[in-house]
């Protein structure tokens, strides 16, 4: 699984993530701040996401 290099906004991580499941990102991004406001520890999974995930090709 990669990170999106055509549509991301910080990292790159939800949008990846969504292309890897062929789902909408504005949907996937919509989901991850409702899972965030709960006290699920959205930020942190962010973040080992992004170390975790291969950086897109540069092509």
């Amino acid at each position: 699984m990669k990170r999106s290099k055509d549509n991301q906004i910080l990292g790159g991580v939800i949008a990846g993530f969504c292309e890897q499941y062929d789902w909408n990102p504005a949907i996937g991004r919509i989901l991850y701040v409702a899972i965030s406001l709960t006290p699920f520890p959205g930020i942190i999974v962010y973040l080992i996401l992004l170390l975790l995930m291969e950086k897109p090709d540069e092509n």
